[in-house]
């Protein structure tokens, strides 16, 4: 029986030599909405708030308007937050992703799908 297989697609939008949206970049634009700061977010994946910051600069400098704005201030004040111009940049990026990965009218992939294997070929003792 054959298992239906999806492609894993990973969508990049670069600006110059930057990756401007990933699939990274769109989970830590989650990570902060849902932690209301950049270090809440950095910790929740995992990552060192320099790390985490980092990434937000890229971004914010990629595209026309800031995606993440921070509020300065102690933990009751400051934090950060996504813009309107960021939120609607990751519902998009999530659209098109679904989109493209789950599309019912996709020949291309179809045909991959049915050229593809289940599992790779054992490799030959004389390949090793």
């Amino acid at each position: 029986m054959q298992r239906e297989m999806s492609p894993k697609i990973k969508l990049q939008f670069y600006c110059g030599h930057e990756i401007a949206m990933g699939p990274g970049k769109a989970d830590l634009l989650e990570a902060i909405e849902r932690e209301g700061s950049i270090s809440g977010a950095g910790r929740a994946m995992g990552m060192s708030y320099r790390r985490a910051w980092m990434l937000v600069d890229t971004m914010n400098r990629c595209w026309r308007e800031p995606l993440v704005a921070t509020r300065p201030g102690h933990s009751r004040q400051g934090g950060a937050g996504l813009t309107d111009l960021g939120r609607s940049v990751l519902a998009d990026y999530r659209a098109l992703l679904r989109r493209l990965s789950e599309g019912t009218q996709c020949p291309e992939r179809d045909s991959l799908t049915r050229a593809l294997r289940e599992q790779p070929q054992e490799v030959s003792p004389a390949k090793r």
